[in-house]
């Protein structure tokens, strides 16, 4: 069994990314053999899969067996960039380019020159960057904003996406050129509940790790909590998987032995599910419908005037759903049916995460230690859901 982990970094601790990875079950071993056989070469890669399946891993684990291996290998968060900054961000910028551009900067692409540049969440840029994204690719140059001199570049790209990008091909919202030119290798990174046999050797992972962490000694899991890990759905994959271990750790604090009873495992939240616009709605009228005390709190705030009622009802939505998915943000969309990135991006307006920067990696966001002001509540009504 083969195991990669990230670098150590403080960072980690509130990042919705895979920390480890295991190629125990079998189709991770035959993705492990794939991998291997393309990794030596120069060719582009798109890893495709869910949020916490361990893509930058398999990305690192590429660069390592390639001849870069001693080049820089950075990672970069592309819904991580505001739309006004990521042309910047991604290929550099000359002083004055524009307002607070107070000296020139390189931007990703220089920085990983001679490496390798991993691109999480591909699919987030804007359709004009990702014009530009195609040129860099074509003429293995790049232009700083501001200036007109290219830059040879020596780069391999490594992408990944949680969306199928050939759905947004069709939305007219990705460059099916772009695709191309990314989809040179095609990894399938599977999300957790698909390849069980990696389940297990993973929490023993965790448990050594957080173990040795906490000052204890060796733990073990009984039959039952193995199975009670085999059959949980882990929707947020490796990452959810890790958090299980650490909090069942910090918990069970004497004794060496971790049964069913002692996993305390996020409840198992139903997908969201598109309405079919040919289908009647049901309509229900009984007082202790939801929806419908929904309804009379919604006509309750119309009639007194709610100022900004909108934008009030979205922002308690949100932090109502991210308070009952205990902060954990793929939860959180996939409850609500929107992407991980839309949902990070309201989140940080409402205050409820923190863009902190790190050097050598993209922006990540983070709860709050402590606001800076207290914030207002947007409405003082109560909705008095059930």
């Amino acid at each position: 069994m083969q195991l990669l982990t990230l670098p150590p970094s403080p960072a980690l601790a509130t990042s919705i990314r895979a920390t480890a990875l295991v190629f125990s079950d079998p189709q991770s071993q035959r993705l492990l053999a794939h991998t291997e056989q393309v990794a030596p070469s120069d060719a582009s890669v798109l890893i495709i899969g869910e949020t916490g399946t361990g893509k930058e891993l398999l990305a690192r684990h590429i660069h390592a067996l390639s001849h870069r291996a001693h080049k820089p290998f950075l990672a970069v968060n592309c819904g991580a960039f505001s739309e006004s900054l990521v042309e910047a961000e991604l290929f550099g910028h000359e002083k004055g380019a524009f307002t607070g551009a107070v000296s020139a900067k390189a931007g990703w692409f220089e920085e990983a020159n001679g490496g390798t540049l991993f691109l999480d969440e591909i699919g987030d840029l804007p359709l004009s960057i990702q014009v530009k994204l195609l040129r860099v690719l074509q003429e293995r140059e790049v232009v700083r904003l501001g200036s007109r001199r290219p830059i040879g570049l020596d780069v391999r790209v490594i992408a990944a996406t949680n969306v199928q990008l050939e759905q947004a091909i069709a939305a007219g919202n990705f460059r099916e050129d772009l695709f191309y030119r990314l989809n040179v290798v095609s990894l399938n990174l599977l999300p957790l509940r698909e390849r069980p046999g990696d389940i297990l050797p993973l929490a023993r992972h965790f448990i050594d790790s957080y173990s040795r962490r906490l000052g204890r000694g060796p733990v073990m899991l009984d039959e039952s909590a193995q199975q009670k890990l085999r059959d949980h759905p882990w929707h947020g994959n490796i990452r959810e998987l890790e958090n299980a271990i650490h909090h069942t750790l910090l918990l069970v604090r004497h004794g060496n032995r971790i049964g069913a009873n002692d996993l305390h495992l996020a409840a198992t939240l139903p997908r969201f599910n598109h309405p079919d616009p040919h289908q009647e709605p049901r309509r229900s009228h009984t007082a202790t419908d939801p929806m419908q005390q929904l309804a009379h709190t919604l006509q309750h705030l119309l009639e007194h005037g709610t100022p900004d009622l909108h934008e009030a009802v979205n922002a308690t939505l949100l932090r109502t759903a991210y308070q009952f998915c205990h902060h954990n943000q793929v939860h959180t969309a996939d409850l609500l049916g929107i992407s991980r990135n839309v949902l990070r991006s309201r989140l940080i307006e409402l205050g409820e995460l923190v863009v902190n920067r790190r050097v050598g990696n993209a922006p990540t966001a983070s709860a709050p230690s402590r606001p800076a002001e207290p914030r207002k509540p947007l409405h003082p009504v109560a909705l008095g859901w059930n």
